[in-house]
């Protein structure tokens, strides 16, 4: 489904690519591929070089210390993950050959240029560049779809973000609940907050979810949420900086069909019978004539009960007709009707 963020009317599911093709413009296609055969509606990429990100520095400021990525140099590490510029164009082309949306994340404002370059129809915002607000600027100046995820943002981080794309004219915005650990864990998702985002900002929200497993994105969904955004690649065993916090194709599948079924359950305000339900209606309650009754008898207590099946009067009408008379005779375990009894 194309993306209108004004227009969601199911979850928006983004398969992320990162750094999953681990340096293999090959395997960046064929992720494509099994990200639009699991049920995805876009693949996202990530527009960066490891010199728009950071220096090439030894010193103790860019050495990462702890987490999945401890040990590694924060340029080194870029020097893995990032997808070429060269590739992109290639593979927009090859996403819209299989019929799934394209779109990426960028971090400077040479890759917003390049970008528009490339036709890019909607921006991402990484949780890391929520506070680069003149970024977020040039890129509301685009006047495009923005996607922004909230990882470590306070209140008034968002707000002020937020400000700063509508103070460029653009009120395309959603944002994403995200907690931004890698993998992340269920407990601390707080997806209450994720709502609350949505009533507060007047937007729709939906998660950027690093956990291991659905039941985050499930959950979501339940709450509310019309985007979802999951890493994936094509398997785990593939060695790189996002793999171990990244879906199988499997599990990618299973959690879109979790997710489907879980609107269908929601589904719309509805009360009354169900398609489902009508054959059961036959098991409700209704006044049955439990003794055989003459023409001209009294209604009682001992001749009527509310039993089931439901095929006779409601039972609220069963203190109505106590003290009534038969107008014909009444067999056992027929259903009683208004036009049996009266008085005489």
């Amino acid at each position: 489904m194309k993306f209108d963020i004004k227009n969601l009317d199911q979850a928006y599911i983004i398969a992320e690519m990162s750094g999953n093709h681990a340096g293999s413009l090959e395997r960046a296609k064929e992720i494509i591929h099994a990200a639009k055969e699991s049920g995805a509606d876009c693949i996202k990429i990530q527009t960066y070089t490891p010199d728009t990100m950071t220096i090439d520095c030894d010193n103790e400021y860019f050495q990462i210390e702890d987490g999945t990525w401890e040990g590694e140099n924060l340029y080194h590490l870029y020097e893995k993950a990032y997808t070429p510029w060269e590739w992109q164009a290639e593979l927009k082309k090859e996403a819209e050959r299989v019929g799934i949306d394209f779109f990426s994340t960028p971090f400077d404002r040479t890759s917003v240029d390049f970008l528009e370059d490339l036709g890019i129809e909607f921006y991402k915002i990484a949780s890391f560049e929520i506070g680069d607000i003149p970024l977020l600027k040039y890129v509301a100046s685009k006047g495009k779809p923005i996607i922004m995820s909230t990882g470590m943002s306070a209140l008034a981080e968002i707000d002020e973000a937020v400000s700063a794309i509508r103070s460029m004219g653009n009120n395309r915005i959603a944002l994403l609940r995200c907690a931004s650990a890698y993998p992340a864990i269920t407990d601390e998702m707080n997806l209450a907050t994720m709502r609350n985002m949505g009533e507060v900002f007047g937007v729709p929200v939906g998660l950027s979810d690093h956990s291991m497993g659905s039941v985050g994105a499930v959950t979501a969904v339940a709450l509310g949420a019309k985007i979802i955004e999951k890493h994936f690649c094509l398997s785990r065993k593939i060695q790189n900086p996002d793999c171990t916090f990244s879906m199988e194709p499997a599990e990618f599948q299973q959690m879109v069909k979790d997710i489907r079924q879980a609107e269908k359950a929601i589904g719309r305000v509805a009360y009354g019978v169900t398609q489902q339900e009508k054959s059961n209606v036959v098991f409700k309650r209704s006044i049955f004539a439990v003794k055989d009754i003459k023409k001209g008898e009294t209604i009682n207590a001992e001749n009527v009960r509310v039993i089931r099946p439901g095929y006779g009067m409601a039972p609220k009408y069963y203190e109505d007709i106590l003290g009534q008379c038969a107008l014909r005779d009444i067999k056992r375990g027929e259903p009683m009707r208004m036009d049996m009894i009266g008085r005489l």
